[in-house]
């Protein structure tokens, strides 16, 4: 940290000495680092086959029966019963710590779906038979993902909007203000009801459609703080001495936004998870058979007989948008100049 400027210095101290969002940082980061890495905790696949004396990476590449002995040309099942025994007799394999993916059907169990927490299926299955935590897992890093891809784009967008806005002033500023009224105004998830009627539902899909009415919510504090600024001396001896706009709006105003626009960030990202959260809870978000909280809450409304549905996805998201809160908090009183300690 000696790198800093004394002001970030500051800053991060302050940070720290919260440490209910210092350590929910690290929690949330190692949270997502294991969530990215979903093939290689749980899988239906092995992660190293060992087998007549070569090397195979089921996880890389798409094997067929016929490579370990089998008579049929077809991908290798490694939960048929017949390949892990052909693989324990002639050779070894490195499973994940769960044996199943976003999408393995547990045919082994003996007991209906959806069925209770076992030492097979640590959080129980789903109605359609596969791993809930394997299914939280996979879930999750797709929430994570869609919500900071989100964040991101809405947050460029509406930080150039409300730096023009701010910026030039004048009609520019009215007009922005008079669209941004009526651009707000519409009804999001009607529109996706209705186009979900006319064109399937996906990531980039929703993801788009969430960011053309979800760039707003940064641009009134943008546009604050460059309406404050475009008053200030050295802005005008800048424009005096011939400076060109996008150098003043990037290096002299931006810096000063950025400091309430951070602040907003997490709580940002929290609103970006909850909205693919409902989605999928109300059908009309990711397609069918994806891993998704909301579908998982989904479940456990429509199946009160497994409680362990509702429960696995309730806390799932309380913990993560907790944790989502904890380091705004933190964030914001870091840049908060009347936080000393």
């Amino acid at each position: 940290m000696s790198r800093l400027s004394p002001v970030n210095h500051a800053r991060w101290q302050r940070f720290r000495h919260n440490r209910r969002g210092y350590w929910s940082l690290w929690i949330f980061a190692v949270l997502f680092v294991l969530c990215l890495g979903s093939e290689l905790l749980a899988n239906d696949k092995p992660l190293l086959v060992r087998y007549d004396h070569r090397f195979y990476f089921p996880l890389l590449v798409d094997y067929s029966e016929t490579d370990f002995g089998g008579q049929l040309a077809t991908k290798a099942d490694y939960q048929d019963p017949w390949l892990k025994s052909r693989l324990d007799k002639e050779g070894w394999a490195i499973w994940a710590p769960i044996k199943f993916g976003d999408g393995t059907i547990n045919f082994a169990s003996s007991v209906p779906f959806p069925s209770p927490p076992s030492l097979q299926n640590w959080l129980g299955t789903d109605a359609n038979g596969g791993d809930v935590l394997a299914r939280i897992l996979y879930g999750t890093r797709i929430s994570l993902l869609f919500g900071l891809m989100l964040t991101l784009m809405s947050s460029v967008v509406g930080i150039i909007v409300g730096a023009c806005q701010g910026y030039y002033g004048g009609r520019v500023d009215l007009w922005g203000q008079r669209f941004i009224e009526v651009w707000s105004g519409m009804p999001t998830l009607f529109l996706i009801i209705l186009l979900s009627s006319v064109v399937q539902p996906g990531f980039w899909w929703l993801l788009a459609i969430n960011v053309l009415f979800g760039w707003m919510q940064l641009v009134g504090v943008v546009r604050a703080e460059f309406l404050r600024a475009r008053n200030f001396d050295y802005i005008r001896a800048a424009q005096a001495l011939g400076v060109g706009d996008r150098t003043i709006m990037l290096r002299h105003m931006l810096p000063n936004a950025m400091v309430a626009t951070l602040t907003y960030l997490p709580f940002i990202l929290c609103g970006s998870i909850t909205t693919l959260t409902s989605l999928d809870f109300l059908g009309f978000g990711l397609p069918m058979g994806s891993p998704s909280l909301g579908e998982l809450l989904l479940q456990g409304k429509n199946n009160l007989q497994a409680p362990w549905l509702g429960m696995a996805a309730f806390f799932s998201l309380a913990i993560l948008l907790s944790l989502l809160i904890f380091i705004g908090e933190a964030v914001r009183d870091a840049f908060d100049p009347s936080k000393v300690h």
